[in-house]
């Protein structure tokens, strides 16, 4: 029963979503541009094909690029169109313009604002960090990235991420999760970790856990030079990192911090959801999370700190420093507005 009910949930708001976000915003150009309105039939019709695709999609996993590029892309645009034509609404019931020219200039609105999203997912921005503390006597340097989400996009963004890591001096790298989140990425393309001759850190994402055989997966990563730390620690010099399974309860990730911690040296906490900072900032140094991805899409973002207090940039307690990332890659659309990818160079200094 409990599965029957989750089953008609999940369809339910698959439909919906297939409405709001890849036909409602085309029902309401159309009547702005040619006076028209959708049937409710097409409508309805439009709905249960998209619905039915995005099912098929997510349910099978198939790899069929076409399919895959019109739900996520599709996704994105329509998210973007879908404001934009509700501000145009809006605007057409307080004030007297003719409908074809707020027809036409929310169209070029919307193609502008999708053209600028989808060059912007392209390029990654390297932020500089300065962080301090007394618990160290020498300064480090280490990088910190998450959310690459290899599947969504392919090695060659991988690649991109490590030629910009290159020109860079440090002391060891942390991944954030969401490596992968497709069954049909070949693991195998990750050999290319295996030319960075610093420590890497790696805890799981929620979205290694949706591919199939995800424990065998998981597992094999440490052949491509990644220090899996899903619930465990590991000391680097002065620096004592734990690293918390994504896949597992709040109560639980706490437990696993107090069992690793180590007030004779810096305690890093490396964990994917940036949701246990209230609970551990009276215990760690300093904690580094993604998940977020800030939104990725304006103005998703304002939902997104709905779910999430801390949702993007540092934020600072007496005791600790938290960093949460808006992700070096993108989920879904591989469009960004108002976001950016980013990686993250920490420059960590003795205080004393």
């Amino acid at each position: 029963m409990k599965k029957i009910y989750q089953d008609s949930t999940f369809y339910l708001v698959i439909f919906i979503i297939s409405y709001f976000i890849y036909v409602y915003p085309f029902e309401i150009l159309n009547g702005f541009l040619f006076k028209e309105k959708f049937s409710r039939s097409s409508s309805l019709y439009l709905t249960l094909i998209i619905g039915a695709l995005i099912i098929l999609y997510f349910r099978t996993k198939i790899t069929f690029y076409p399919i895959k590029i019109f739900i996520y892309e599709g996704m994105g645009i329509g998210f973007i169109s879908f404001w934009i034509v509700n501000i145009a609404l809006i605007i057409s019931f307080l004030f007297d313009i003719e409908p074809q020219i707020i027809g036409y200039t929310s169209f070029f609105i919307i193609i502008v604002l999708t053209i600028y999203s989808l060059i912007n997912a392209r390029y990654i921005n390297i932020k500089n960090i300065n962080l301090s503390s007394k618990k160290i006597k020498k300064n480090y340097k280490f990088i910190f990235i998450s959310d690459i989400h290899l599947g969504s996009n392919s090695i060659n963004h991988l690649k991109l991420i490590l030629k910009k890591i290159s020109n860079l001096d440090y002391d060891f790298l942390l991944i954030g999760g969401d490596l992968i989140d497709s069954s049909s990425f070949n693991l195998e393309k990750l050999s290319i970790l295996n030319e960075i001759d610093k420590p890497i850190y790696f805890v799981t994402g929620n979205h290694e856990y949706y591919i199939s055989n995800y424990k065998e997966k998981i597992s094999s990563l440490n052949k491509f030079n990644l220090n899996i730390l899903n619930n465990t620690n590991s000391i680097f010099e002065e620096i004592n990192i734990i690293g918390i399974d994504d896949n597992i309860d709040n109560n639980k990730k706490n437990n696993f911090v107090n069992n690793f911690l180590d007030n004779s040296k810096l305690n890093l906490l490396l964990i994917h959801k940036p949701s246990l900072w209230n609970n551990v900032k009276d215990r760690i140094d300093l904690m580094f999370s993604g998940h977020t991805h800030n939104g990725q899409i304006f103005p998703f973002n304002f939902f997104v700190r709905l779910q999430f207090k801390q949702k993007y940039g540092l934020y600072s307690s007496d005791k600790s420093n938290l960093y949460v990332t808006s992700g070096a890659a993108c989920w879904g659309p591989r469009m960004r507005l108002g976001t950016n990818n980013e990686i993250i160079y920490i420059n960590l200094l003795n205080k004393n």
